[in-house]
């Protein structure tokens, strides 16, 4: 089947705007969308890493869901996440989607219990089976101690209603072996995590990214694939210099293991673009953190200011 554009590209995670009791900030949530539709972006995914999905409930899950549908209305594609242990919950939250008017969900592998290769192609298979929408794969090692093998992709990638895949794991050997393994099928979409490696993935022949920045600066991302479409690669290359100055200075703060998160959210905090508030166990940044990410995020916006 031809994929439509619009699953390639620029693609945020979206963050979760969350209110003082941990509910969902709807007011935020508008004000995200319209921002990153207005920068440009090719589409939105809701309930990923970025999103803190697995410490939502699953009644936040669906009031997210339903309203980013409603507030979006058809002007940009919708992925959704409906990763989750159990099997029964990832097509409850599909289906769920699906009436809201999602464009294709997304799934990582099972966390928690030990599986291997051809049980997690089975279980994908039968995800695949079972669901209504389009369906990309997640590849997200650091987090769920599983990574589908190149091979099992390639398999997976011929399934009718399997049709990319989102690769967190940081590995650009691995992302040159999947781009060369699906090189074959250019139907199959094949996005990139890290926004460190935006371009360089590009150039492996990778079709965009789900780059967290995107939500803070959407602008600057949709800029590195048109400069990259173009064949402007001196553009291309100060660009990716920039959201690599971006991530040194906005998610690299703290010294905590999800300062990336606390980096976005408190930034776009700082932007009026929502509330510093996490999602327990993670706790957002105190005062004087904050402060100190003003001075940085003030830095950063000073380097962008002529770029884009």
């Amino acid at each position: 089947m031809d994929l439509p554009k619009p699953f390639r590209g620029i693609i945020p995670p979206l963050i979760t705007p969350l209110l003082a009791d941990l509910s969902l900030d709807q007011t935020s949530l508008e004000k995200i969308l319209e921002h990153v539709i207005a920068g440009g972006v090719d589409g939105v995914f809701i309930l990923g890493t970025t999103g803190e999905a697995p410490s939502l409930s699953k009644q936040l899950k669906k009031e997210l869901i339903q309203a980013t549908g409603e507030m979006v209305n058809g002007r940009i594609p919708v992925l959704v996440g409906i990763t989750d242990c159990s099997f029964e919950e990832s097509l409850d939250l599909a289906e769920y989607a699906r009436k809201a008017g999602a464009n294709a969900l997304v799934a990582t592998t099972p966390f928690y219990m030990k599986i291997g290769q051809d049980e997690l192609v089975n279980y994908f298979q039968k995800l695949a089976d079972a669901v209504d929408l389009p369906l990309f794969l997640y590849n997200m090692p650091s987090h769920t101690h599983l990574s589908i093998a190149v091979e099992r992709v390639k398999k997976l990638s011929q399934h009718p209603n399997i049709v990319g895949i989102k690769d967190s794991s940081g590995d650009l050997t691995y992302f040159q072996e999947l781009c060369d393994a699906c090189r074959e099928m250019p139907e199959f979409t094949v996005l990139v995590g890290p926004e460190e490696i935006l371009l360089e993935t590009l150039q492996m022949g990778g079709h965009g990214g789900v780059t967290g920045g995107s939500n803070l600066f959407p602008d600057l991302y949709v800029s590195v694939m048109e400069a990259f479409d173009k064949n402007d690669k001196a553009r291309a290359s100060e660009l990716q210099e920039s959201i690599g100055f971006l991530s040194k200075n906005l998610y690299h703060h703290g010294g905590y293991p999800n300062d990336y998160l606390k980096g976005i959210k408190g930034a776009m905090a700082l932007e009026g673009l929502c509330q510093k508030f996490t999602a327990l166990p993670v706790i957002p940044f105190n005062e004087s953190e904050m402060n100190t990410l003003s001075e940085k995020l003030d830095t950063v916006k000073a380097q962008l200011r002529n770029m884009i």
